[in-house]
């Protein structure tokens, strides 16, 4: 079981283990019982590292399932995502027709990424890894796309037209990940989980690197503000999201602060963002259904 206390080299194989070799769930079923969102849902109260890495679990099935339609034309097998909590479909996704071979290669490296993500938590987690919630990545694109002003009301933004809109959609996600994995690392008490997570925040980052270079070099500056923007508008009265520069000034492909440090989203604020929402709530945006687990109420 995921605990508080163990860490120690024994519980260190283990997890190592059951992610990358037997499969051997090392997270009991009565992990995650106890974990509830405080009434803010930034702080979760006595949250166990298990629901923390369920959480992280929704996030890369949205991830995964963007990326494998976008790169390969399918999503996620049937046997990836069952689980505990109400499983549920994707609604759109289809494969894009890239027109630059290296963006193509690009997503084809981060779709199997994701999938990788995908498989070592679930493996992780064993018996008490949540399902697949209900995913939407078809109207909550257009939504989001309306909300930054990329287009205009009773228009639609297809994510999967071109490899410009690839790219925009795909900026929503990456530095969303970047800083919810980054505002979850406090959660998470374990040293051995600590360490899984932040390999894969670096992944993230990494990821995020050449979403944002790739939009620099297409000239897509505007399109880039616009949209952190937007997610500065839904996650709270702090404005620290940054853009990719300005065609004339700087570039800004690498978002720090003063101390060069990456900023931090809280769970709750992270569920502002995928939930297209300012306000607390369960659902909505591209999780038309909630997530599934203990951690799953915006701020």
């Amino acid at each position: 079981m995921i605990n508080r206390s163990a860490e120690n080299e024994t519980d260190r194989r283990l997890f190592l283990k059951s992610a990358g070799v037997a499969g051997l769930g090392v997270v009991g079923a009565g992990a995650l019982g106890g974990a509830t969102m405080s009434p803010a849902g930034a702080a979760p109260s006595g949250v166990s590292d298990g629901a923390v890495l369920n959480f992280a679990l929704n996030l890369e099935y949205l991830e995964a399932e963007f990326y494998q339609y976008a790169a390969f034309g399918r999503g996620l097998s049937d046997k990836m995502t069952s689980g505990k909590g109400k499983k549920g479909g994707v609604k759109g996704g289809r494969q894009v027709s890239f027109a630059t071979p290296a963006i193509r290669k690009y997503a084809e490296e981060i779709a199997t990424d994701e999938l990788d993500h995908v498989n070592f938590l679930r493996k992780a987690l064993g018996g008490a890894k949540v399902a697949r919630p209900a995913i939407n990545i078809q109207e909550s694109f257009t939504a989001a796309a309306t909300a930054a002003g990329l287009i205009q009301p009773g228009q639609t933004f297809d994510p999967y037209a071109n490899e410009d809109n690839f790219l925009l959609a795909a900026y929503i996600f990456e530095d969303v990940g970047v800083t919810a994995y980054k505002g979850a690392a406090p959660l998470i008490s374990n040293k051995t989980y600590l360490e899984a997570a932040a390999g894969i925040l670096a992944v993230e980052a990494y990821h995020a690197g050449i979403v944002r270079t790739s939009l620099y070099s297409k000239g897509l500056q505007d399109a880039a503000k616009a949209i952190s923007k937007a997610r500065d508008s839904l996650d709270g009265k702090s404005h620290k999201d940054q853009g990719i520069g300005s065609a004339a000034g700087a570039a800004n492909l690498v978002p720090t602060d003063k101390n060069g440090i990456a900023f931090s989203r809280s769970p709750g604020q992270v569920l502002n963002v995928v939930y297209l929402n300012p306000k607390s709530v369960t659902k909505g945006g591209f999780f038309p259904r909630g997530v599934n687990g203990a951690v799953n109420k915006s701020a």
